[in-house]
């Protein structure tokens, strides 16, 4: 293969919603530069796709004639007799012109469908825009990320068509689980795929794919039906399709593990307190009360004492404070008595406003301060939608007008149930928006629409995108595809390497769920393996989850008392709980024999417990990608390309 330079290298990723492309490899890999949308609008001639949609707006001019100047003072009037002037009608022109409006997605066409390509034509249309916008230079490598749902047919039909449309040099084919594992440095690895209308499970062995049990494109487990759930919810309270996917990717909406409880779920639940404690709680504190007056005259009197003490102890440091301070006499004479006493006073009212300030500042000090409650357990929580509005429906002011004013813009009195906000304008409004931004989208798309913000407020329904099934369904195809891997022995790294990408995993805790949902249905505790052990021999080993210690078929045993059928580790527990039975001497050496024969196959032989894991682990991607860790690993699969176009 002829050598060719980096900066020449195109890599190009197309996804379901979102195509990434990048030309050149930088020396430190960075997200793609080029990020467009998988879709096309048919042009006006048939067969030709646009990458925009353009649409087709109607104007009228009108032709001004100067009118000649009036002669000698005459004035001169038109239309007085109350008749059509036909002039002004044939002076109108109408014209049109055409407009791109990058916000339309009506008539868009996706060429790729739950990881399948149903349109060539506009898949051939998506590739030569971005071609064509990149610019690439004449001998340029192209390496395409495919889908695993692709076909060699697909292969052989994309292949053919960049070869003859671009003429290139050299072209490559990568599947993504394959570039992941590049990204992830790792050769074998379970890599979880969770797109907008599919998810994709593939087990890769010595950076080889395994066909057999993979899950491809497995639909109703993907984001958009995280999406469907949402809306499924919260339809009955207003919402629309757009707000659900606006609050599916804000930070309120969390996917939660399976058993932990709603917020508000455990403060409802009564507290599991023992009814003998209770019970004895309970006749202590009425025995206390039926025993009344001693002990409460007792703790009236002690409460009384001290303070009856502390009094005395105020009059004792007053008394103190007085003694040798004041001279009567002196101050008589000096006939200042008056402004002593006030000066006195003055600072017998310093000393108790400090005092007063004092204890304010330590009540203050000691007051509980108010904790903010993470998203999980706060009942409520608000977001922000953003919303595209035509321009009539907003005034001068950037805000919505009422709909029951009048033309003066005033508005009918009516009785206020609620205090109303201060921070209305004149027109009674209360959703504000950006007036730059309702200016540029104007400028811009030449629509007469506006973005509009506003908080939208949600409950718990919030932590239930995932719910309906979307997690277990994605557990049982991650069991089915190790249970394919051939090699028993090797399943255990599969389980202890699961990388999940995809951006329909961008969702918050969707990640940390899966696992949670796969520990809870598959995952078997290590202490499990010592099971049954108090009824096996003292001279036999314990069995272990790894099934090292599984007895092995043996030949020479043909002349057992037992038949083939007989499990040795029965007959053996059941030989060594009951020596006096009717088992004949030579059955226990034959077992003996037996016990002897398995040691050393464990020590040239091991099979691996494939059936059920004993860890299952989230494999953690290198961080010695900066500019990836802002961008996150949902688009591993391109690292991964330019790691492969790379080596």
């Amino acid at each position: 293969m002829p050598p060719f330079k980096d900066e020449h290298i195109l890599v190009i990723a197309p996804g379901s919603q979102t195509t990434l492309a990048q030309l050149g490899l930088p020396e430190s890999f960075t997200p793609a530069q080029l990020r467009v949308s998988t879709r096309m609008f048919p042009a006006e001639k048939k067969g030709e796709w646009e990458p925009i949609k353009i649409r087709e707006r109607k104007i009228t001019k009108y032709k001004q004639d100067v009118a000649p100047d009036p002669i000698d003072g005459d004035t001169a009037m038109a239309g007085t007799d109350g008749q059509t002037n036909d002039a002004d009608a044939a002076d109108e022109e109408e014209g049109s012109y055409f407009e791109e409006d990058p916000t339309v997605e009506e008539g868009a066409v996706y060429p790729i469908r739950e990881g399948r390509v149903v349109d060539w034509s506009c898949l051939f249309a998506l590739m030569t825009h971005i071609y064509n916008t990149l610019s690439p230079p004449f001998h340029t490598p192209i390496l395409i990320i495919t889908q695993p749902a692709w076909t060699a047919q697909d292969h052989e039909i994309i292949t053919q068509f960049f070869f003859e449309k671009f003429k290139t040099p050299a072209f490559c084919l990568m599947d993504s689980a394959l570039a992941v594992c590049y990204a992830y440095g790792a050769s074998t690895a379970t890599v979880i795929d969770i797109g907008y209308e599919k998810c994709d499970i593939t087990a890769v062995n010595d950076f080889l794919i395994n066909d057999a049990g993979r899950g491809t494109a497995l639909t109703g487990c993907g984001g958009e039906s995280m999406t469907q759930r949402l809306l499924e919810l919260l339809s009955t309270k207003g919402f629309a399709r757009d707000m659900c996917e606006q609050l599916k990717r804000s930070g309120i909406c969390e996917v939660l593990p399976s058993g932990t409880p709603m917020p508000g779920e455990a403060e409802a639940e009564e507290p599991n307190v023992n009814p003998a404690a209770a019970a004895s709680a309970g006749a202590n504190a009425a025995g206390l009360k039926g025993r009344g007056s001693v002990g409460d005259s007792a703790a009236a009197l002690r409460v009384g004492a001290s303070s009856a003490d502390a009094g005395d102890e105020a009059q004792d440091g007053e008394g103190e404070d007085n003694e040798g301070v004041l001279d009567v006499a002196t101050i008589v004479a000096s006939g200042k008595t008056s402004e002593f006493l006030a000066r006195k006073e003055k600072e017998k009212a310093e000393k108790a406003e400090k005092a007063a300030a004092k204890k304010a500042a330590q009540e203050a000090a000691n007051a509980p301060k108010p904790t903010k409650l993470p998203n999980a357990k706060r009942m409520t929580a608000s977001f922000q939608y953003t919303e595209r509005r035509p321009l009539e429906e907003i005034n001068q002011n950037g805000k919505r007008p009422l709909q029951n004013g009048n033309e003066n813009g005033e508005v009918a009195p009516k009785r206020p149930k609620t205090p109303e906000p201060q921070d209305l304008n004149e027109t009674g409004a209360s959703e504000p928006i950006s007036t730059s931004t309702a200016q540029t989208s104007g400028q811009q798309n030449g629509e007469s629409t506006a973005l509009i913000r506003r908080d939208v407020e949600v409950g718990v329904e919030r932590f239930q995108a995932a719910t309906g099934g979307i997690l277990d369904q994605v557990a049982d195809a991650v069991h089915r595809c190790i249970l394919s891997v051939p090699e028993v022995g090797r399943r255990g790294d599969f389980w202890d390497n699961l990388i999940i990408v995809g951006n329909g995993s961008r969702v918050r805790g969707c990640k940390e769920a899966l696992v949670a949902k796969l520990h809870s249905k598959y995952l078997i505790s290590p202490s499990s393996a010592t099971i049954f052990t108090s009824e096996l021999p003292s001279n036999f080993t314990t069995p272990v989850a790894t099934g090292a210690n599984t007895p092995q078929p043996q030949s020479h045993m043909s002349n057992s008392h037992h038949g083939p059928g007989v499990n040795p580790l029965l007959a053996a527990a059941v030989t060594a709980s009951n020596p006096g039975g009717l088992a004949p001497p030579s059955q226990h050496q034959h077992l003996a024999a037996q016990l002897q024969m398995q040691q050393y196959h464990q020590q040239h032989q091991h099979s691996g417990h494939g059936q059920t894991p004993t860890s299952i682990k989230l494999m953690k991607m290198p961080e010695y990608f900066p500019e990836w860790k802002d961008a996150g690993i949902e688009e591993a699969a391109f690292l991964g390309a330019q790691v492969a176009a790379k080596v």
